[in-house]
């Protein structure tokens, strides 16, 4: 049977319990989540400034409406806004952010550096500043946005020192050279400081993906490794519990009743055998708690030896698949264990099965017997009763075992589901 076809228990929930939806999910790749968000938030906060800024621009480039050549002045209002309303729409409907951005870019620079030839009269000098200027800062951040790091650094020098040129000329207004060098040097360092923001946000983010791209490796890898060591547990567990259990009872059988008890152990371990090598259906319904302790109660009745059980109502409670059908079978194998190590000849043994629901949701399992004992840290590895099918079973489901044993003082297996902050500090 291929190893890879176990399953945790017959029944369960498709090994919902090992994360097998999310290793299945980490097998995919994954779309960086915080730089998608980032480049959302940037370009919708460069819009929102565009569209202030054109708010802003609007009086004054309609007090400049009448220096420009008529038909040229127009038009080159209606394609610098219209490319900026577009840019600004494409930040709201997350489309074409880029190219839009940089399209504004570039028909902003080009306007720019044509401003003189617009005028009617570039000689004489215009009153105040060239409305272009109130678009700037929305013409370097839509670059930075827009073109690679290299391109957008030119850019915000290359803009603002073309604004600087036109500021000083008649057509610009004429002004101080100095006055030219600074409305210059202004926009350069807004522009620069701009850039360097997106920039910060954009390496911070790529190594927030990088970080989470690697972590979800990792923790494939760790679950691909428990599921790897779950399967080697349920192997075992088959072996023992049921295929070597088979073959001991069978090789033992003295009396009809010892027979049809073998044969009967033979039948489960076809059955186990068989369910384990199937796939199941998914179900993520729970077992109902007296489910699980009809099912207990029906293994102890195939044996002779009396069996006292104490357990409480709990109607509502219910447990998922995976771990009813682990407390079941780890409880069987404590009570298999019981009958055939706990006994002496002439000397009856007194045996009783505590089953109640506990305060997390769970419920505890205690199999408790008068026999002989034994000291649990002398067991030797390669007895796979009590370490394999039923501590490390019942842990693989999440829940905890606790062994009280002593040679002459009987024994106890406390069985927890799920784990408790007592049983953890212990």
């Amino acid at each position: 049977m291929p190893l890879g076809s176990l399953r945790l228990a017959p029944g369960a929930a498709d090994d919902e319990p090992l994360g097998a939806d999310l290793l299945h999910e980490a097998k995919q790749p994954r779309k960086p989540i915080s730089q998608a968000q980032i480049e959302r938030v940037v370009s919708r906060a460069v819009g929102s400034v565009g569209l202030i800024f054109a708010l802003q621009t609007y009086p004054a480039m309609t007090g400049q409406l009448d220096r420009l050549r008529p038909g040229l002045g127009i038009a080159l209002t209606t394609l610098i806004f219209t490319v900026l309303g577009v840019a600004i729409l494409a930040t709201w409907l997350k489309r074409f952010i880029r190219i839009t951005s940089g399209l504004f870019a570039v028909v902003y620079l080009v306007a720019l550096i044509a401003w003189p030839m617009m005028l009617i009269s570039p000689d004489s000098v215009l009153d105040g500043k060239p409305w272009l200027w109130y678009l700037c800062t929305v013409a370097t951040s839509c670059a930075a946005v827009s073109f690679p790091l290299w391109w957008a650094m030119i850019y915000t020098i290359l803009a603002p020192l073309a604004y600087g040129i036109v500021r000083v000329s008649p057509a610009g207004g004429g002004a101080e050279p100095m006055l030219g060098f600074l409305d210059a040097f202004y926009a350069i360092l807004l522009g620069q400081v701009v850039l360097i923001i997106i920039t910060m946000l954009r390496q911070a983010t790529a190594a927030v993906d990088t970080a989470q791209t690697t972590a979800l490796g990792t923790y494939a890898a760790a679950v691909r490794q428990h599921a790897t060591e779950v399967e080697r547990v349920q192997v075992d567990s088959i072996v023992h519990d049921s295929v070597l259990a088979a073959l001991l009872s069978a090789a033992a059988a003295a009396t009809p009743k010892a027979a049809e008890l073998a044969s009967t152990m033979a039948q489960d371990a076809i059955t186990r055998l068989t369910e384990a090598g199937s796939v199941p259906a998914g179900d993520d319904s729970l077992v109902p708690f007296t489910r699980l302790k009809a099912e207990i109660r029906a293994i102890a009745t195939r044996f002779e030896e009396p069996i006292e059980f104490i357990d409480c109502d709990a109607e509502d409670l219910g447990l998922p698949g995976y771990a009813s059908e682990a407390l079941v079978a780890a409880t069987g194998q404590a009570i298999v264990n019981s009958i055939q190590h706990a006994g002496t000849a002439g000397e009856p043994v007194v045996r009783s099965v505590r089953m109640n629901s506990n305060l997390l949701g769970g419920c505890t399992i205690e199999i408790v017997d008068s026999g002989i004992g034994f000291d649990p840290a002398a067991v030797p590895s390669e007895r796979l009763g009590l370490r394999i099918s039923i501590q490390e079973r019942v842990a693989t489901a999440g829940g905890s075992v606790q062994v009280r044993s002593a040679p002459g003082q009987g024994t106890s297996i406390l069985i927890e589901w799920p784990v408790t902050e007592s049983v953890d500090d212990a």
